[in-house]
């Protein structure tokens, strides 16, 4: 298209190596194993895919938005990747947007989040290995570790990297995770009963209590 730098995007290889490669790393984290987990799981991949599609695919949200921008930002290649660091272009970071403060803070909610992913994973895989309920480790602390680390990793990538389809697919899926996590609750209600009523009491679903993470509770 004109006045878009081929060699910034239209790399489609590059998007689908990159999609692949993370949604590989997830799953390697994750290892879904239920009906629910798939979903999940899916969830999280199509939003990668959306994702590394504008990366270094097709910018639809530069080529959507490039009027405004370009009459707010006239100095800036709004076709360039650099620039497609939007909240750093944005906020007037003038150097490698890799450095740049969302860029940075992106990082350190993907890890989160996967860290999550997993040490939520060897938990719940172990209690369900002897069929107990999974109180330990993350599982201490929230009802639903494996669930809120996706959406970190989500939200580290928007700031990372803000597209339109991205922006609008994070609160679906987030109540689609909640969603998720009441079917899960049901199940193991069903499985577990009043044990699973006294965990339910005692720890949040997604948000943690800043007191248990303070002192370190592990139960």
């Amino acid at each position: 298209m004109t006045g878009i730098d081929t060699s910034a995007y239209g790399l489609w290889g590059l998007a689908v190596i990159n999609s692949v490669v993370f949604i590989l790393f997830a799953f390697s984290f994750f290892k879904p194993r239920t009906g629910r987990d798939w979903r999940s799981f899916g969830a999280f991949s199509a939003f990668v895919v959306a994702l590394f599609a504008e990366m270094y695919g097709f910018p639809l949200t530069i080529y959507f938005l490039s009027g405004w921008l370009q009459s707010r930002y006239p100095g800036v290649d709004w076709f360039s990747h650099d620039a497609g660091h939007l909240l750093e272009t944005l906020f007037g970071w003038k150097t490698n947007p890799h450095f740049g403060p969302f860029h940075v803070v992106s990082f350190v909610f993907i890890g989160a989040g996967f860290w999550l992913i997993a040490s939520g994973w060897r938990v719940l895989y172990e209690a369900q290995r002897r069929r107990q309920l999974a109180t330990t480790g993350a599982y201490a602390h929230i009802r639903h570790p494996q669930y809120l680390g996706f959406v970190l990793v989500m939200f580290g990538f928007l700031l990372q990297w803000p597209t339109l389809l991205t922006l609008a697919m994070f609160p679906i899926l987030t109540v689609l995770y909640a969603y998720l996590a009441r079917q899960e609750e049901r199940n193991t209600l069903l499985q577990f009963g009043d044990e699973y009523r006294r965990y339910m009491a005692r720890v949040p679903a997604f948000i943690p209590k800043l007191a248990d993470l303070m002192s370190g509770r592990a139960t």
